[in-house]
C-alpha cells in the first residue's frame, strides 16, 4: 500500500514544474527511504523501482552549488568517464570540431547516443546545429533536441542566419546557446532575444589581439544592465587561474577542457597533506590493535 501511495504521489509531484528536476529526484529518494522504513521493501523491489528513472541516480545539482555552472568541453567519452563522476560539472558542451577530434560522427543519431551518456552524470548536454541555410540549422536543431528539450541545449553561431534559426528554435521551446562570440556587443543580441546562453571565446579573442577577459566582463555588465537572465558561458579557457579570476569578476558560467579540469586538482601541497593524513590513519590503526583487551 505504502509503495503505490508514494509512487503515485511522486508521479503527481514531478508534474509540477516550478522546481528543478534535480530537487524532485532528491525528494523522491527521501520518500523512498522513508517508505523502506515503513514497509520493509526488499532489495529486488528497490532495484525495480530504480529502473523507472536511471538518470536520477546520477544527475542532480548539489544544494549548495549556488549560481555557478561548470561544463566540460569535450566529446571524448573517456574524459567523461574520468571527470564527470567528480560531481562538479553541470553539463557537457560539444561542437562539430570537438566531435571530429574525438572521432565521433557528427550525426543526429550519434548526438542522441552521446546525450544519453552525458545525461547520466549531468543536467545538460550542449551540441551545435549545422547547415548552410536558416532552414537547415533549424531542422537539425529540432532533430537534435527532440530527444529531450529540457536537457539538450542547441548551440547556434551568432551570425545573422544563426540568430534567425535560433529564434525559430526558441519559438518551438528549444533551449539556445549563441556561440562563436568574439565581441561584447554581441551580448546585446543574446539579451534582446532572451536566449539562455551566449558563449564568448576568451582565449581566441586574446589570440586575435583583443582583451578577452575585459570583453567577457563587459558582456556580463551588459546583460546585468539590461536586466537579462542570459548567462555568459565563457569558453576557450586555457588555464585554471583564469577561472578563478572570472569568478572574482562575477562571472559564474564556464566551459573548459579536460586539461584545465585536471589542473584544478594540481596542488602539490594538498597532495602532501592528504598523504600525511593517510599515514597518520595507518599509524592509528596499528595503535588500536596494540590496546590490550580489558
Amino acid at each position: 500500500f505504502f509503495f503505490f501511495f508514494f509512487f503515485f504521489f511522486y508521479l503527481f509531484f514531478v508534474s509540477i514544474r516550478n522546481i528543478s528536476p534535480s530537487l524532485r529526484d532528491i525528494h523522491f529518494i527521501a520518500l523512498i527511504h522513508k517508505m523502506v522504513q515503513l514497509t520493509s521493501l526488499n532489495s529486488f523491489s528497490l532495484l525495480l523501482l530504480g529502473t523507472i528513472n536511471p538518470i536520477a541516480s546520477f544527475a542532480f545539482n548539489p544544494p549548495h552549488r549556488g549560481e555557478c555552472r561548470f561544463f566540460i568541453d569535450t566529446a571524448n567519452t573517456f574524459d567523461w568517464d574520468e571527470l564527470l563522476p567528480c560531481g562538479m560539472f553541470h553539463g557537457v558542451t560539444t561542437n562539430p570540431t570537438l566531435l571530429e577530434r574525438a572521432n565521433e560522427p557528427c550525426t543526429i543519431d550519434n548526438l542522441h547516443s552521446l546525450a544519453s551518456k552525458a545525461l547520466q552524470y549531468t543536467d545538460e548536454f550542449m551540441c551545435q546545429t549545422w547547415g548552410t541555410t536558416v532552414d537547415e540549422m533549424y531542422e537539425n536543431g529540432m532533430a537534435i533536441s527532440e530527444m529531450d528539450r529540457e536537457k539538450i541545449v542547441i548551440k547556434v553561431p551568432v551570425t545573422a542566419a544563426g540568430v534567425e534559426a535560433a529564434t525559430k528554435l526558441s519559438m518551438e521551446g528549444v533551449r539556445i546557446c549563441l556561440t562563436a562570440c568574439y565581441d561584447s556587443k554581441q551580448a546585446l543580441i543574446a539579451a534582446s532575444m532572451g536566449v539562455e546562453y551566449i558563449a564568448p571565446y576568451l582565449g581566441r579573442m586574446n589570440d586575435n589581439g583583443k582583451d578577452g577577459f575585459k570583453e567577457c566582463e563587459r558582456m556580463q555588465n551588459i546583460v546585468d544592465g539590461l536586466g537579462s537572465d542570459t548567462r555568459i558561458l565563457v569558453a576557450s579557457l586555457r588555464d585554471a587561474n583564469t577561472l578563478a579570476d572570472l569568478a572574482c569578476a562575477g562571472l559564474d558560467t564556464y566551459t573548459f577542457s579536460p586539461a584545465v579540469a585536471r589542473e584544478l586538482f594540481n596542488e602539490p601541497l594538498t597532495d602532501k597533506a592528504a598523504a600525511e593524513f593517510e599515514s597518520a590513519a595507518a599509524r592509528g590503526a596499528v595503535l588500536e590493535s596494540q590496546i590490550p583487551f580489558l
